[in-house]
């Protein structure tokens, strides 16, 4: 008998998002050795004390990450592009019923940060991702430093970035920023004064 799929959209009652994941999802794998709490205490110095609360900086640069390894540079694809993959959504920590950051969030919050506060955060977590065997195909610049990524892992899925970190966000700055004010943010709201002093940060503090 010739079978028929009839969908009705549902209401879901109950329903893990980590279940939906398999164990040997790239993403499921990173989120399980990545540990970003230190971008709290790096990003901290570049907010404001009052007024409507910023996206969580551990969110943010797990977007960024997101974009850099999936080779994506507009804001606006990057968050319609996380919306449709359940295992993105499992590593930012978003729920599916979740509504994701605005792009324009993602803009502005990255005019807050200088390319230091980037470049560091990055080659900690690119390091993470070599020390696992999460990423391969070019030789990765740690602290300096230039490490060869580990390919042992023939089985499980390798990501490969396109361009340096550097291109990478000079191609993010310049698709962006120029245009944070346009179009509809429904999370518009008092904008917070962001601190002018500038912390210099240093690899490992």
């Amino acid at each position: 008998m010739l079978g028929k799929k009839d969908y009705q959209e549902k209401l879901f009652l109950s329903f893990s998002l980590s279940d939906r994941i398999p164990e040997n999802n790239f993403y499921r794998r990173l989120k399980s050795v990545l540990d970003l709490q230190f971008v709290r205490n790096m990003a901290r110095p570049y907010y404001g004390t009052e007024g409507q609360k910023s996206i969580d900086p551990t969110v943010f640069f797990r977007l960024m990450l997101v974009g850099y390894l999936e080779n994506i540079v507009s804001d606006r694809q990057l968050v319609e592009h996380v919306s449709m993959r359940l295992d993105l959504l499992y590593f930012i920590d978003y729920d599916i019923d979740e509504a994701l950051p605005w792009h324009s969030t993602l803009s502005r919050t990255r005019k807050l940060l200088p390319n230091t506060i980037f470049e560091e955060v990055f080659d900690r977590v690119l390091g993470m991702c070599i020390e696992n065997g999460l990423v391969s195909g070019h030789t990765q610049s740690i602290d300096s430093a230039y490490i060869k990524a580990n390919a042992s892992l023939d089985s499980l899925e390798v990501k490969n970035p396109s361009e340096t970190l550097e291109n990478h966000i000079k191609k993010v700055r310049s698709e962006n920023d120029d245009n944070t004010e346009s179009g509809s943010d429904q999370n518009k709201g008092p904008r917070r004064k962001a601190k002018t002093e500038c912390v210099r940060l240093t690899p490992g503090g």
